[in-house]
């Protein structure tokens, strides 16, 4: 059973951001694997310790990205793809199109991708790599399990469970709560150093989006007293509604 991993390299979730014209200030923190992207990994080391097979990372960045990339290899993935290119500014659309150029090359019976990038919050990549190969896909799974050439996932709606099965090749997007990603031991990790990483210079793919403007969400006004036990509860009341607007 092979299966594929795309993943992205992002801003520490703890990091400072400070906003640079139309983008992000890129010094003065430190960058960590896509968090969702971890689940991803985890199910595809999980499927090769039970089926058997090989796990491939691939994933677009500068590279320098490779320091990322040894962290999942050294949880269980066996080689990794990093296509460095002139990346800034890369939306999804363009993203999806340049995975899609080297997974076309490349053998695999499931792909997987964290649901979302930290960074960009955009959700899309992997539904958009999906049609493109003409591929099923099921975003968001919770639940993974393997049946020969089928699988059986499940994935949350609002209030109640979906259960879907799907036949082999095919995409999945991987939610929090899929499984609990392992650390990697300090013998993985200097194994991982070891392990296939092939660098591919190719040429960007042109963006469809631009962002025109970026800036900080406006401060929240400070709070209010409107008084004390029951008689405070219709100037409550009015506040809410005809300041606040929320009732």
């Amino acid at each position: 059973m092979k299966s594929i991993v795309c993943v992205k390299r992002v801003p520490d979730t703890e990091a400072k951001i400070v906003i640079q014209g139309t983008g992000i200030e890129k010094s003065g923190f430190d960058y960590v694997l896509n968090p969702y992207d971890e689940y991803a990994i985890e199910q595809a080391v999980q499927v090769k310790e039970k089926e058997g097979g090989e796990v491939t990372v691939l994933s677009i960045g500068p590279k320098d990205t490779a320091t990322q990339i040894r962290k999942a290899l050294s949880v269980g993935v066996d080689k990794a793809v990093l296509l460095t290119s002139d990346i800034n500014g890369l939306d999804s659309s363009a993203t999806a199109e340049m995975l899609t150029n080297e997974l076309k090359d490349m053998e695999f019976d499931i792909i997987f991708f964290g649901k979302q990038a930290v960074d960009g919050d955009n959700g899309s990549v992997g539904v958009q790599v999906a049609q493109k190969l003409g591929l099923p896909v099921v975003a968001k799974i919770v639940e993974f399990e393997l049946n020969g050439k089928t699988a059986t996932v499940t994935r949350e709606i609002e209030g109640a469970k979906e259960v879907v099965e799907v036949t082999l090749p095919a995409v999945f997007t991987a939610e929090k709560g899929l499984n609990e990603p392992r650390y990697p031991k300090l013998p993985d990790i200097m194994k991982a150093k070891k392990k296939p990483l092939e660098q591919k210079e190719v040429a960007a793919v042109e963006s469809k989006t631009t962002v025109v403007k970026m800036e900080y969400p406006p401060s929240r006004p400070a709070g209010r007293i409107v008084g004390k036990g029951v008689e405070a509860v219709s100037e409550l009341v009015k506040l809410l509604k005809e300041e606040a607007k929320v009732v």
